[in-house]
């Protein structure tokens, strides 16, 4: 292992759970359902750095590539649908407090 190797290691295990712990954070403390869904694009961004280490790690590459572009596809469907929801949200109750879908019924 090459000493470039070993630092790219190191960042790659001290950054992504970061990422991924900040995407978290940013999911479970807000209530503000834009600011969800932008701690859903980070987490799942986090996800893919994952799988294009582990491919890296493991020589496996071309399998961690196929993985991330599903995941890319799958996070772009996710996150339009879901956009598209909070802005009917916003017509609605004029307010992005996911508070006020306690109130839906239906």
């Amino acid at each position: 292992m090459t000493i470039e190797t070993a630092q790219l290691i190191r960042l790659y295990i001290v950054f992504v759970p970061l990422l991924f712990i900040a995407g978290f954070f940013c999911i479970i403390n807000t209530r503000n359902l834009i600011r969800t869904l932008l701690g859903l694009e980070i987490l799942t961004k986090a996800v893919t750095l994952m799988l294009a280490f582990a491919g890296y790690l493991t020589g496996r590459t071309a399998l961690s590539q196929a993985l991330i572009i599903t995941l890319i596809v799958i996070e772009v469907v996710v996150i339009a649908v879901a956009a598209g929801i909070v802005l009917n949200i916003f017509k609605h109750y004029k307010s992005l407090d996911a508070r006020n879908l306690r109130t839906l019924k239906g």
